[in-house]
């Protein structure tokens, strides 16, 4: 798996080399009005796709607590149940450890076969 990792991250960046080399030329971004930035297009593109890497790990990081927040009272009332069950084998047992004594103790009777001819 380390090797396939390894293959993907060197191609991209292999990539991103050759995408950099080849758009060099330089483009005007107009962020607010006033506000003028001159870059070479490469550079432009590379700093909205991590822009928006970083807006997809902020999404997927919320998404996932709010998912863990929705499962937490469900686990806990698991675990409430969990615990009453458990109390209430421990209780049938001694339940039936008491049953069995009060049992008498049957002792093995010696019985005659007889053979019909």
């Amino acid at each position: 798996m380390r090797q396939i990792n390894f293959v993907v991250i060197f191609v991209i960046c292999l990539a991103l080399v050759l995408f950099g080399i080849e758009n060099t030329a330089s483009s005007t971004i107009h962020v607010v009005p006033g506000v003028e930035l001159s870059a070479p297009l490469s550079v432009e593109l590379l700093i909205a796709a991590g822009i928006g890497a970083v807006l997809a790990w902020i999404f997927s990081v919320w998404t996932g607590l709010t998912a863990r927040l929705a499962v937490q009272p469900q686990v806990s009332q698991r675990d409430v149940r969990i615990q009453e069950l458990e109390q209430d084998v421990e209780r049938y047992k001694v339940e039936l450890e008491e049953q069995q004594r009060l049992l008498p103790a049957s002792k093995p009777q010696d019985v005659e076969v007889t053979e019909v001819v």
